[in-house]
């Protein structure tokens, strides 16, 4: 068995090939070698699994061409853009919210020139980045105050461990939330050096549990919107003005994780239970968290809205250096909240909320015509059928905004066989399979990316 594989050639001597010497040239010695190597490992490992050895010839500009495209292969960007078919419109494996154009143009140029992050033009002094969003952060939610960290899970520890540490906080048995990648919000209670003191039951707490808990070593009562679960049945909990109420008699301060935010209601739009972060700070929250990249339709961002004094003492904390926002990721988290400011439209112009508010109408003439371009090839049966997507990133889990779907069929191929070649493809697409079959659905796909997709369909037939 052994006997032919001798006939493989050694490294070095290909590398002394003139075509292949051209491609060291062109990239790297390191990198043609490295493809090299594949190459004939990739011969090597065919031979003893079926007992035939081809060998190309390793002099032609046809192996120098495979060899090429291996060193190209491998430069491909690891992170790449995608087209998201699933119709999870926040999807969190998929970079959550698209920006909007504005926001893309601030970010580059925020990356190109110099900037005044941390410079007050008009004193000519030392600023502060948190300056660049709080006034517009204040203007839509009526806070105080606000400040911007990296993320919402940041924005929660930061704001235990500087109104908390080594004091206690009073959370419920049912809000005890555990978010994306196995962080439990006990964990992070604990991580900020707080002590946690869970009351009520999984179902149901009530006002009078909060109370009884509270003692002089208390600091903050904690409440965690559930947008990625919902218990149903015998379920009770105080209202926020409650807490609020009894927060302000204790001398407590009342903080709410509110996870997604809203900045605008979204029950026309079929959507319900996701409150508007004005409404909480309305009914007497001292402090708000919610994520920039999730309903807000903007970067990942921790927004921390609330109490003035408050949020001074977050701004002036060790830990806020840590876990401050960027100044790509600021640009961007500005420009989207202008979209929220008249002239702009912000169903309009944040691809996150012109997504979940398109009109089904409209969904479904990009299915019919994803179809209609695929109307003339024999060898794949498309058809346009009802689908349900979702907001996605833990949001409103159990509601289903009204789709419609292209689901495919593919002569010869299984549907994981081609969702394997779709996420293969120059630009992956990613749909989902149901019934044996891939749907695309369309509330999440663009114009733009239909045609992407009708090629990528056609090169699986081609192959």
């Amino acid at each position: 068995m052994a006997g032919p594989l001798k006939n493989l050639p050694q490294i070095q001597s290909l590398i002394d090939e003139p075509l292949i010497s051209l491609i060291v040239t062109q990239y790297s010695h390191s990198e043609t070698v490295d493809a090299l190597r594949a190459i004939i490992g990739a011969l090597r490992s065919s031979f003893l699994a079926d007992g035939e050895l081809s060998l190309p010839d390793f002099s032609s500009a046809a192996f120098a061409a495979s060899v090429a495209a291996r060193v190209e292969f491998a430069r491909r960007p690891s992170l790449r853009a995608v087209i998201n078919a699933t119709g999870v419109i926040i999807h969190t494996n998929l970079g959550r919210a698209p920006l909007a154009p504005s926001a893309i143009q601030a970010m580059q140029v925020t990356a190109e020139l110099p900037s005044n992050l941390e410079l007050n033009l008009d004193t000519g002094k030392r600023g502060s980045r948190h300056d660049h969003v709080e006034r517009q952060i204040c203007k839509l939610t009526g806070a105080q105050a606000a400040v911007v960290v990296n993320n919402c899970a940041a924005a929660v520890l930061l704001s235990l461990m500087a109104t908390a540490s080594g004091r206690s906080v009073i959370a419920s048995r049912g809000e005890l939330i555990e978010i994306g990648g196995s962080f439990r919000l006990p964990d992070v209670i604990a991580q900020s050096g707080s002590v946690l003191r869970e009351v009520g039951a999984t179902n149901r707490t009530r006002l009078s549990d909060y109370e009884a808990a509270i003692d002089e070593t208390t600091a903050v009562l904690l409440k965690s919107h559930t947008s990625n679960f919902k218990i149903v049945g015998f379920t009770s909990s105080p209202k926020r003005e409650e807490l609020a109420r009894l927060a302000a008699e204790k001398g407590v301060i009342l903080i709410e994780d509110l996870g997604s935010g809203v900045l605008l209601d979204l029950s026309p739009y079929g959507l319900q239970d996701e409150p508007v972060v004005s409404d909480i700070l309305k009914a007497g929250v001292d402090l708000v968290m919610f994520s920039g990249d999730k309903l807000l339709g903007g970067p990942q961002a921790g927004i921390i809205a609330g109490n003035r004094e408050i949020i001074a003492r977050l701004k002036s904390h060790p830990l806020m250096r840590a876990v401050r926002i960027d100044k790509l990721s600021l640009a961007a988290l500005e420009a989207t909240l202008r979209l929220y400011a008249a002239p702009f439209d912000p169903f309009a112009q944040i691809p996150v909320l012109a997504m979940l508010s398109e009109a089904v109408a409209d969904v479904e003439g990009r299915a019919q015509r994803l179809v209609h371009a695929l109307a003339e090839a024999q060898w794949v049966q498309v058809e346009v059928q009802p689908s349900i997507a979702h907001v996605g990133a833990g949001s409103v889990p159990e509601q289903g905004l009204p789709s419609f779907a292209v689901a495919c069929h593919v002569d010869g191929y299984s549907a994981e066989q081609v969702t394997a070649k779709l996420r293969a493809y120059q630009t992956p697409i990613i749909g989902r399979i149901e019934r044996g079959r891939v749907l695309f659905d369309m509330r999440t796909v663009r114009e733009s990316e239909l045609s992407i997709i009708v090629a990528a369909l056609h090169q699986i037939q081609d192959a």
